[in-house]
């Protein structure tokens, strides 16, 4: 089990930049995959970026070159770091631990990201 914590959501301008972070309440240097996801309202929810035990990311190719995943196993803390914020980057931003196994998969309670004119 581990709990996740979401922080650092907030109301920007398009263009400027946000930092969230995400607090894991046990060890996370084990956790398979660790990522954030997204989700605006009446849409799916979508993978924004992940990033493995082994330290290999991916990126959805609309954040691809703005956004940067980052984890820190000595803080348990999982961070995404978005730069020149656009409209449609709104939405409430979930962090995501997957163990080993198909049971160990985790969210946190959600930030939200709004990004006006």
């Amino acid at each position: 089990q581990v709990q996740l914590v979401e922080s650092g959501g907030g109301l920007v301008q398009a263009g400027e930049s946000l930092r969230l972070s995400c607090a894991a309440s046990r060890s996370i240097s084990s956790i398979r995959t660790m990522g954030w996801y997204r989700q605006a309202p009446g849409k799916q929810r979508d993978m924004v970026a992940t990033v493995t035990s082994g330290g290999s990311t991916n990126y959805a190719d609309s954040v691809k070159g703005r956004f940067t995943i980052s984890r820190d196993n000595v803080k348990n803390t999982l961070y995404l770091q978005m730069n020149s914020l656009k409209l449609e980057d709104t939405a409430v931003y979930l962090c995501n631990a997957k163990g080993w196994s198909a049971a160990q998969n985790y969210w946190g309670q959600g930030t939200q990201v709004t990004v006006s004119s």
